[in-house]
This record gives C-alpha cells, sequence and structure tokens, in this order.
C-alpha cells in the first residue's frame, strides 16, 4: 500500500473564477488495527487493542512504538513476531491490520490505556470499512439544490477565521473550527488544543443554538489545520455541506467527501484553494489540463 494517493482537483486563484483542474498527490489515509495475541506454544486468543489512522508504512513500528508508550510491553524480548494479518482473505484488510505476538510466558495489562480508542470492528480495518460505518450512522442527506457559492468568499474564510482566535493570540497554540453561511459571515467558533475537539465543540454550540437546523442556503465550516477522515465524518454527521481547510487533506478524507456528495476544499490560503470533491457547490469555470 503506497504512502501517497493520486486524485484530480481544480485549483482557484484570486481574483479569478476560473477553475484548473490538474492531478495531484495526497497523503495516504488508512485505519490500521493493532491486535495482541501469542505465539507458539499458547491457546489464548488474541484481541484487538486499538485501531488508529495512519499513513501506510513503518507500520510494525508504529504498533510496537503505541504497545511500549501505553505500557503494555516493557522491553522487544516481550515481543516474539509481528506481522500483518494475511489469513483474512482480503488484502486490504491484511495490509492494515497488525498483529503483535507475545512470548507465551508474557502477562500484560490492557487496564492502564491512558487514551480512548476505537474498539469496534465497524471502523477498523480498511477504508472502506470506515466509510461504510457512515451509513449505518444514518448521515444526513446534504443539500445540493442552493445557489452556488461566490469562488472570492472562499478566499476570505481562512483569514476571517483566524482574526476571530482569541485565545490562539495569548498562545498561538489552538486550532480552530468555525461555521460560516453562504456569504461568508462567520457564525460560530470554537478553539482547542485538538483538532477534532475544537470541531466537536462547534458542532455541540451549533446544535445548541439551532444553527445547524436552520434553512440557511449552504453552511460551511473552516479549520485551521489539515482534512483527516475524521474531521470529514463529524462534518457529514453535522449535514453541512462544505468543508474547508487551509491545510491538506488526506486520502481517505477525499474519497469519504466524494462518497457522500461533500464539497471538500484544501490549501485555502496564499490567494488560492484546491477543491477536491463537490465542485458544483462553487461557482467555477472549470478549464480541464
Amino acid at each position: 500500500m503506497s504512502s501517497v494517493s493520486p486524485v484530480r482537483l481544480y485549483r482557484v486563484k484570486q481574483p479569478s473564477a476560473l477553475a484548473e483542474e490538474r492531478p495531484d498527490l495526497l497523503a495516504t489515509e488508512e485505519p490500521l488495527e493493532i491486535r495482541l495475541g501469542y505465539g507458539p506454544a499458547t491457546n489464548r486468543q488474541q484481541r484487538s487493542v486499538a485501531v488508529t489512522m495512519r499513513t501506510p508504512g513503518n507500520d510494525f513500528e508504529l504498533a510496537l512504538g503505541f504497545l511500549f508508550t501505553e505500557g503494555i510491553v516493557q522491553d522487544t524480548g516481550q515481543v516474539h513476531t509481528i506481522r500483518y494479518c494475511v489469513d483474512l482473505g482480503r488484502q486490504e484488510a491484511a495490509d492494515n491490520i497488525v498483529r503483535v505476538e507475545l512470548k507465551p510466558d508474557v502477562v500484560v495489562d490492557l487496564s492502564g490505556l491512558t487514551r480512548n480508542f476505537y474498539m469496534t470492528s465497524s471502523c477498523g480495518v480498511c477504508g472502506k470499512a470506515s466509510i461504510e460505518a457512515i451509513h449505518t450512522m444514518a448521515c444526513p442527506v446534504l443539500p445540493t439544490s442552493a445557489p452556488p457559492i461566490d469562488p472570492a468568499v472562499i478566499h476570505t474564510l481562512p483569514d476571517t477565521l483566524r482574526e476571530a482566535q482569541r485565545v490562539f493570540d495569548y498562545t498561538g497554540g489552538l486550532h480552530a473550527a468555525g461555521l460560516f453561511d453562504h456569504a461568508g459571515r462567520l457564525r460560530l467558533l470554537r478553539e482547542d488544543v485538538g483538532r477534532h475537539n475544537a470541531l466537536d465543540k462547534l458542532i455541540g454550540a451549533a446544535l445548541n443554538q439551532s444553527e445547524i437546523r436552520d434553512q440557511h442556503p449552504v453552511h460551511i465550516i473552516v479549520v485551521s489545520g489539515r482534512l483527516s477522515f475524521e474531521l470529514v465524518q463529524k462534518t457529514l454527521m453535522a449535514g453541512v455541506p462544505v468543508l474547508v481547510a487551509v491545510g491538506a487533506p488526506s486520502s481517505l478524507a477525499v474519497k469519504t467527501a466524494a462518497e457522500f456528495g461533500m464539497t471538500l476544499i484544501g490549501f485555502a490560503r496564499n490567494g488560492r484553494y484546491n477543491v477536491y470533491s463537490g465542485p458544483e457547490r462553487i461557482a467555477l469555470d472549470v478549464a480541464v489540463a
């Protein structure tokens, strides 16, 4: 599995509404499930410890480092082998599940995990399963009939978001998520040290204030960092059809947005932005490269 994924996108530069179609490469994002088992001469069964989103590559090191930093293993001498689960019958699953087999005499305590991890199979063995999990959660149908957004509005969103970050001015270390209307007016903003936390706070506030239940033409969410699968998933569940970021999207973020008809925009900075999916919601003139 490659660490990069090819896509085609629409690049938009100020002040024109002309969008140039061109190829690009994205960092691949796929879930990695880490399973814990035992080597030969034991009948103890394996169990799933965590599922984490990652760029494929160095998966064995990732699994070992995770187990060590979480205090599950103390040294490499406790590990018998680390391997992919190649007996699952599907290549995409085999590439995304690592089994760490411990020596038979090793006893581990999983009660001390310091973080919460995905433990269900619904989000874990491949990107396809992750997307299918959203279907099972009754994702709202995204609106498609609203008038298209002025391309110039997208250019203004990151600066508006940044200027409204009061806590960032004091600390310089917070992510932000903002809810905008069709005309680019900021309606809500929340900050947090974590990108996912900032978006969760924003969506919670929007629900409390009935912002995302009102029948505005189009809502837009803008985030200060890169675009991962989880941010797309959360935005979909909120029923917001346009997601904009100043950073790069991952391959799974683009795949998920396209699957559900979301408009996904990345690299919105320095007078340009890339439209990775849903260009019909932006009033663009598309030029095919």
